[in-house]
């Protein structure tokens, strides 16, 4: 069996980035291919989870405070404080996974396995290092709303609809988005990753996480 490294892939994907006419179907491709993987109708790649996470927070609006378990990565509170949303750290042991209660939002860091898409859930996975699908960066949100899903698609790269508009500059209407998006040679990347199954589903639990209680976070 292969040995590649992450870096041996990305090595890859730059080459075949070429066989692409454009390379934003690349994205799509990869998208596709999650879909296809996770059993969810919809994903949106994004440039990590955390960022996958702010911008489903910032789509469904959420005004109700949320509780999460309170071993988890630090950049979680800080998405929480950036957006204003009111929270509380629980003493909850998870496994795979956490829902942000009083939300839909699911935080899948280190979950990526067939068919664990839930329905009527945002779930937001990452790509990066130490991770099941590791590219080294990324990461994305799964859906089954068609609606979050175009507006997510937008918001990830500066408000472009990157699949209608080419050069940007034809688009004369943009609603504010940020510069959140995976890069085409990455979702070739992923794509490798996928097609040649070298990845490894894994189960990661709330003991690889310092206690989120014990830290201050201030402005």
């Amino acid at each position: 069996p292969s040995h590649d490294t992450p870096a041996d892939h990305r090595m890859s994907a730059m080459k075949q980035l070429a066989d692409y006419k454009n390379p934003f179907d690349a994205v799509l491709e990869f998208q596709q291919a999650v879909c296809d993987y996770t059993g969810a109708p919809y994903c949106v790649t994004t440039d990590c989870c955390t960022q996958a996470i702010e911008i489903a927070f910032r789509l469904i609006k959420q005004k109700d405070p949320v509780s999460f378990p309170a071993r988890t990565y630090l950049s979680v509170l800080m998405t929480m404080h950036k957006l204003g949303i009111s929270y509380k750290l629980q003493d909850r042991q998870w496994t795979k996974s956490y829902q942000f209660e009083g939300s839909n939002v699911w935080d899948c860091a280190r979950h990526f396995e067939a068919n664990m898409y839930r329905a009527g859930t945002i779930q937001c996975i990452s790509f990066g290092l130490t991770k099941p699908l590791q590219i080294g960066r990324g990461g994305c949100l799964l859906t089954d709303d068609p609606d979050l899903f175009e507006q997510a698609s937008r918001m990830r790269y500066d408000g472009r609809d990157i699949f209608s508009y080419s050069p940007w500059a034809s688009q004369k209407s943009f609603r504010v988005g940020y510069h959140y998006h995976l890069r085409p040679e990455e979702c070739v990347t992923g794509l490798n990753l996928l097609s040649t199954q070298q990845f490894t589903p894994q189960l990661d639990t709330y003991y690889n996480y310092p206690d989120c209680r014990e830290i201050e976070i201030y402005d």
